[in-house]
């Protein structure tokens, strides 16, 4: 496992380095990284590091939540209004509607199966959208009109929506019907999630304002909360859950409000991690690209994905309508809400694992849209946000 993780950390930096050298998005060497050392090409990663991946990849994701949630403005949030709340569900909905049109009819696809598709398609990436969208708040890009905070907080729980729809449509595969409690779930969970995150924030900052400490403690000690967090989530077999990355977020968000000083402290180490965080994120994403189906799927599936997408970035255009945004800031907010990756690779192969029909392509769709769209969405916030946004 040394081993591995030596070459994910030397490789997964060297290329990101030079992709960025080339003006492209670090994380595009860092995915290729994963593709070329994964077991679908080289083979180098040590079979123990896999077989954690989704783990490592949760640890990764906890860190740019938690980072996040120290840089997100609530209040300019509840400014914005009605586009923040359709921002968590309505693109993803639009994209789904968009699969069930195109995949029964250029993939030959039954509706429940077209619906399984769209769900694991439907969400967007944290892993890209999320490290970008708190760039962009700390350099002072399109914060006046909270054009990252929108993105940052719909993404956020936009995967919630999109997990319970997937489980939901796997459910009435095999026949076990619409259960009417997962939809009840989707705001429950939202809901509990936030008042979790923002409770614990508040217990932290009592307990860091009675109790002084190193930043580096308190770092551990917000870490290893988010870790229960997400273990206890995982852990729930009640037909109510609530999410542990939205009260990860929260926690952030508490503690930015009611010990400011140390949540900006906080905030720069955060930063520091998630240096190697990132690294590991992407690396471990691209091991899951099996490229021997890229060449299976074909231009079809190619049209497939872009279609949905163009259906996506409807929805984002509808969710927009009525504010002060102009054409500039619509496009780049329907832009940066493109992105795929974590959530494909988790469970892109749930269907083929199960002896769905589907499976295959499923699986095959999943992994060509991360390879499409993460780098590139990924670019085009890069390379637009100077000049498309206020500073």
């Amino acid at each position: 496992m040394l081993l591995s993780i030596a070459l994910i950390l030397i490789f997964g930096m060297f290329l990101g380095w030079g992709c960025k050298k080339c003006k492209l998005p670090s994380l595009i060497g860092m995915l290729l990284t994963g593709i070329l050392l994964g077991p679908y090409v080289l083979g180098w990663m040590d079979s123990s590091i896999l077989s954690i991946s989704a783990d490592i990849r949760k640890i990764a994701l906890i860190i740019i939540l938690t980072r996040a949630g120290f840089g997100l403005d609530v209040s300019g949030l509840r400014k914005i209004g009605r586009p923040a709340f359709l921002m968590c569900f309505l693109p993803a909905t639009f994209e789904l509607f968009g699969m069930l049109l195109l995949g029964t009819k250029l993939l030959g696809l039954q509706l429940t199966e077209a619906a399984i598709l769209g769900a694991v398609l439907a969400a967007v990436s944290p892993a890209v959208v999320v490290p970008r969208m708190v760039k962009l708040m700390e350099e002072g890009y399109g914060t006046k009109k909270g054009i990252p905070q929108l993105i940052l907080a719909g993404a956020s729980v936009d995967d919630v929506y999109v997990i319970v729809l997937f489980t939901t449509f796997i459910g009435m595969t095999q026949g076990e019907g619409i259960s009417v409690i997962r939809f009840v779930n989707i705001p429950f969970s939202i809901i509990a999630g936030i008042l979790i995150g923002y409770l614990a924030g508040w217990a932290f900052a009592k307990f860091f304002e009675k109790i002084h400490m190193r930043d580096t403690v308190k770092i551990l000690i917000i870490l290893s909360a988010s870790f229960l967090l997400v273990a206890l989530e995982d852990s729930l077999k009640t037909p109510l859950t609530f999410s542990a990355f939205i009260a990860i977020m929260f926690i952030g968000v508490s503690l930015q409000k009611y010990r400011k000083e140390t949540a900006s402290r906080l905030s720069a180490k955060y930063n520091k991690l998630w240096v190697g965080a990132e690294v590991f994120l992407f690396v471990l994403v691209g091991a899951t690209v099996n490229i021997t189906y890229l060449g299976n799927v074909g231009v079809i599936a190619l049209v497939v994905i872009i279609g949905a997408l163009v259906f996506r970035m409807f929805g984002v255009f509808v969710c927009l309508l009525g504010t002060k945004f102009n054409f500039r800031e619509r496009l780049f907010t329907m832009m940066a809400y493109t992105p795929k990756a974590t959530v494909q690779a988790a469970i892109g192969g749930i269907p083929l694992s199960l002896g769905l029909a589907c499976g295959d392509i499923v699986l095959t769709v999943a992994v060509l849209a991360i390879v499409l769209t993460a780098p590139l969405g990924a670019f085009a916030i890069d390379r637009t946000y100077k000049k498309w946004l206020e500073k």
